[in-house]
Order: C-alpha cells, then sequence, then structure tokens
C-alpha cells in the first residue's frame, strides 16, 4: 500500500493513498464482483466523483470534450455542477450497460446508472478491499473507504499526472486551496516538490 496515515479529525480511522497501479488492480476485481461495482467504484477513483454523487450519475451524463470523455456531475457538493475527465474504458462500460440494464434505455437515458444506496457503495468498496487484502496481506486495504478514492484521484491527477492544481480542484468542484492542498495534496514528498 502507497501510503496509510492516521485521518487528523478521527483517531479511529486511517487514510489511505493508492496508486495509479493499485487503483487498476482494485478496479480488476470490481469488474469481477459486478459492472455496477466496477461502475460505482471506477466513477470514484477515476473520476473524482463523490459517493452520493455517483447515485445521480446517468448515461446522458457522460458526456465528451475535445479532450475526451467526461462526467458531468449536475448538483453535486453544494448544488454545484461540473464536468471531470474519465478514461475512455469507464465511458465505454458506461454505454455499454445503459444498454444491457433493465433499467435504462441508452447512452442518452438521464436515469440514474446505479439504484443503490451511499451505504451499499461503501460496501461495495469494502468488497473490494477485502479482495486487495486476500491477494496482498496489506492490512491498509482493510481501511479503504469510499472518500479514499477521491482523494488518491485528485492526488494522482496533481502529482503523478502533473496536472494544474487549479484545474484538479476545478474538475473535483473544490474550492478552498487550503483545504485542498491539507487534505488531497498532503502527500506530496520531498522529491515531488
Amino acid at each position: 500500500m502507497t501510503r496509510v496515515e492516521p485521518h487528523p479529525n478521527d483517531d479511529s480511522t486511517e487514510r489511505v493513498l493508492l496508486t495509479a497501479s493499485e487503483i487498476t488492480d482494485m478496479l480488476a476485481h470490481a469488474r469481477e464482483q459486478s459492472t455496477k461495482h466496477y461502475l460505482a467504484i471506477g466513477l470514484m477513483a477515476r473520476g473524482g466523483v463523490r459517493r452520493a454523487e455517483v447515485l445521480n450519475i446517468a448515461p446522458a451524463d457522460i458526456v465528451e470534450s475535445p479532450s475526451g470523455p467526461r462526467v458531468r456531475v449536475r448538483d453535486g457538493k453544494g448544488g454545484k455542477d461540473r464536468e471531470t475527465p474519465i478514461p475512455a474504458e469507464l465511458e465505454s462500460t458506461v454505454a455499454a450497460y445503459a444498454h444491457m440494464s433493465d433499467h435504462l434505455t441508452g447512452p442518452n437515458d438521464t436515469t440514474p446508472l446505479l439504484t443503490c444506496s451511499k451505504r451499499t457503495i461503501g460496501r461495495w468498496v469494502d468488497r473490494v478491499g477485502d479482495a486487495m487484502y486476500e491477494d496482498t496481506h496489506d492490512d491498509g486495504w482493510l481501511s479503504l473507504s469510499p472518500h479514499d478514492l477521491r482523494r488518491s484521484w485528485g492526488t494522482l491527477l496533481a502529482v503523478d499526472e502533473a496536472v494544474d492544481p487549479g484545474l484538479v480542484m476545478m474538475f473535483g468542484g473544490w474550492e478552498n486551496w487550503e483545504t485542498f492542498r491539507e487534505h488531497y495534496l498532503g502527500s506530496y514528498t520531498e522529491t515531488q516538490i
């Protein structure tokens, strides 16, 4: 596990920061569970979508931009809309799921992809963390939370992919630099600065 650290506001939990390869491995386990698991976890880990926001994403919210596919988050935290890049593989999985699902009519459907609760998504993340623990015997996977996926996404974009932090903040819907720096970029190491 890349990094597990105590949560600054809760002594009983830890924060997990994943590498790109750990996210890839985790998503493979999610896909083995079900397409729903993969979509929920992929939107958080590859698109920075909050757990509550995942429940509102519809096939029609996957849009093309000049720089590639994006997920449109409508009425996100604070009532704000935003668009964030997603990988083409996630886009194609959404499209396939929209055609195959019993409750959706295709890629232009405005019905949410997933009909579940925030608690269910949390259980899916726990299951994938448990599967990764079984593979790696790394205790850090047992502390994995939905928010760790979003935190890892933001840090990977800003640090590993060198995306301007202002853009990452825009994609993720963050307005406060200090909060973003402390909670999402707090994992910079001396060699990354």
